[in-house]
C-alpha cells in the first residue's frame, strides 16, 4: 500500500477493559509502537485496580463507561470515537499488536468492512478447552443460521471500517457483543475476511472475566433472539412444524379409534389436537408477516450502511489532490 494512503487514514485502537492493571500497559505500548499514527483509546468499565492510571501512563486516551458489560463499552466506543479505521482488541495482552499494520492494510486494500482474527495457539492456559469447544459450537450454530464466513466468532481482535462501526446498532450488553458484530456483517452481506494470528498467554496477575457457562448461555440466547429477529420465517416455521407434529401424534390414536368404531371417545385430546393445529397455522402466518417486516428493516439498515463513505472513498479523495500536485 502506498505511504500516502497509510498516513491519510485516521486509525483508532479501541481497548475495552476491566481490572487489567497487569496487562493494559503492555497493550497500549505495543499498539502505539505498531501504529505510531493511531490514537489508542482505553475504555474502562469500572476497574477497582490501577488500570486507568497505568493506561494513562502508557499514553492511552482513557474514557470511562459506568454501565457494566463489554457490549455497553463497545456501544459507547463506536458512538464516541471518530476514525476511518477501527482496531478493536481486548485489554488482556493476548493478541499480537505487531499484526495490526498488516491487518489494516488488508482491510483497505481489499475494501473490507470487517477483518476477523482467528486465534491460533498451543498454550492450553491461553485458550482453555471449555472456551474452545464453546466457541466452535456457537460459531457453528451461527454459521448454520446466517452463513459460514468466519471460524472464530468470539475473537476479541478485529479491524473495522468506519461504515461498519457507524451502522452497527450495538444492542448487546455483555460478551455476546461479538455475536452481534458477526451477525451484523453476515446479514448485510458485507465484504469481510478472516486471518489467523497467534493467541498469547495472559501476563501474570491478569485473569479472564469470561464465565464459560453463564456467558455461553447468554450468547446462545442472543443467537436465538437474532434468529427470531433476522430469520422469522424459518424460526416460526420450525415452531409451526413442532406444533403440527405434536397435534398429529395426539390425533393418530383418535383417528384409529374413529375408523374402527365411528366414535371419538376422548374429546379433551381432540380439542387439544385441534388447538395445536390452529397454533401451528398462526405461527406460520406470524413468520410470513414478520419476514416482510424484517426485509424492510434490513433494507433500511443497508441504506444507512451505504450512507457512510467507505475507507476507499476517503483515500480516493486524498489521493486526487496528490495526483493533481504531481501532474502540475
Amino acid at each position: 500500500m502506498r505511504g500516502s494512503q497509510t498516513s491519510a487514514t485516521s486509525i483508532a485502537v479501541l481497548v475495552p477493559c476491566l481490572n487489567e492493571e497487569a496487562a493494559i500497559g503492555k497493550v497500549v505500548r505495543d499498539f502505539r509502537e505498531a501504529l505510531p499514527t493511531a490514537a489508542v483509546y482505553v475504555f474502562d468499565n469500572g476497574s477497582t485496580d490501577r488500570t486507568i492510571e497505568v493506561a494513562r501512563e502508557a499514553g492511552a486516551r482513557v474514557r470511562v463507561e459506568p454501565l457494566r458489560g463489554k457490549g455497553n463499552v463497545v456501544r459507547r466506543m463506536f458512538a464516541d470515537v471518530e476514525a476511518d479505521v477501527y482496531v478493536l482488541v481486548d485489554g488482556d495482552a493476548t493478541y499480537d499488536a505487531s499484526e495490526s499494520p498488516k491487518l489494516i492494510n488488508q482491510l483497505l486494500r481489499d475494501g473490507l468492512d470487517m477483518l476477523n482474527v482467528a486465534r491460533v495457539t498451543k498454550v492450553q492456559a491461553a485458550y482453555r478447552p471449555g472456551h474452545r469447544f464453546g466457541n466452535v459450537l456457537l460459531t457453528g450454530i451461527v454459521g448454520w443460521i446466517f452463513g459460514r464466513r468466519v471460524k472464530d466468532m468470539l475473537s476479541g481482535y478485529r479491524v473495522f471500517s468506519r461504515r461498519f462501526v457507524k451502522s452497527f446498532p450495538a444492542m448487546a450488553s455483555g460478551f455476546e457483543t461479538e455475536t452481534e458484530l458477526t451477525v451484523h456483517a453476515l446479514e448485510l452481506r458485507m465484504p469481510i475476511a478472516e486471518v489467523e494470528a497467534a493467541y498469547l498467554d495472559r501476563p501474570a496477575g491478569s485473569a479472564s472475566k469470561l464465565n464459560t457457562f453463564r456467558d455461553g448461555w447468554r450468547i446462545l440466547r442472543t443467537i436465538a433472539n437474532l434468529a427470531r429477529e433476522e430469520r422469522p420465517l424459518a424460526f416460526f416455521s420450525l415452531i409451526s412444524a413442532a406444533l403440527l407434529l405434536s397435534a398429529g401424534a395426539l390425533s393418530v390414536p383418535l383417528l384409529i379409534t374413529y375408523l374402527e368404531t365411528g366414535l371419538v371417545p376422548r374429546f379433551p385430546t381432540a380439542i387439544l389436537s385441534t388447538g395445536l393445529s390452529i397454533l401451528a397455522f398462526l405461527s406460520f402466518v406470524c413468520g410470513l408477516v414478520l419476514d416482510t417486516v424484517t426485509r424492510g428493516r434490513r433494507e433500511l439498515k443497508r441504506l444507512h450502511y451505504l450512507s457512510v463513505p467507505s475507507a476507499q472513498h476517503t483515500l480516493a479523495q486524498v489521493d486526487e489532490p496528490l495526483r493533481e500536485g504531481h501532474a502540475a
